[in-house]
């Protein structure tokens, strides 16, 4: 049941952004070749996490089955993108988030995605990374 509030949560969330992008469309006062580019750093990052969160992680932790489910017992995945950091999910998940108003140049669309982003960080770190260290003792690179 949670994996279907967390999808509506974000999907809600990249369909609102995306909705603002096309609204408010060319607000954003710069090159759009800069914008493009931007846009073609991150595509590639967002779809590696995607294909480590698929072949190490799993679809079932990234919806946070160990925060769920007590008898769920997995050490930490550093394989993939997981290598490179602790939280690859809001690291470099959430820069999907950015595509949108990069892409229709939008100053508003990228707005709410850094807010968006800021704000699941503060989710991070005063639920999520609270409930890691009960369930496994210590939180890693922390």
């Amino acid at each position: 049941m949670y994996a279907i509030g967390f999808s509506v949560l974000f999907v809600s969330r990249l369909i609102s952004i995306t909705i603002l992008a096309f609204r408010a469309q060319h607000s954003l006062c710069i090159n759009p070749l800069m914008a493009y580019l931007a846009a073609a750093i991150i595509l590639p990052v967002v779809i590696y996490l995607f294909y480590s969160v698929k072949r190490y992680f799993t679809i079932e932790r990234a919806y946070g089955i160990d925060h769920f489910d007590k008898d769920y017992n997995e050490p930490y995945v550093k394989k993939g993108i997981f290598r490179y950091t602790d939280n690859g999910m809001y690291v470099y998940g959430l820069m999907i988030l950015y595509l949108p108003g990069l892409l229709l140049l939008s100053k508003a669309a990228l707005a709410v995605a850094l807010f968006n982003h800021i704000y699941i960080w503060v989710h991070y770190y005063c639920t999520e990374r609270p409930d890691i260290e009960i369930i496994y003792g210590k939180v890693p690179g922390g």
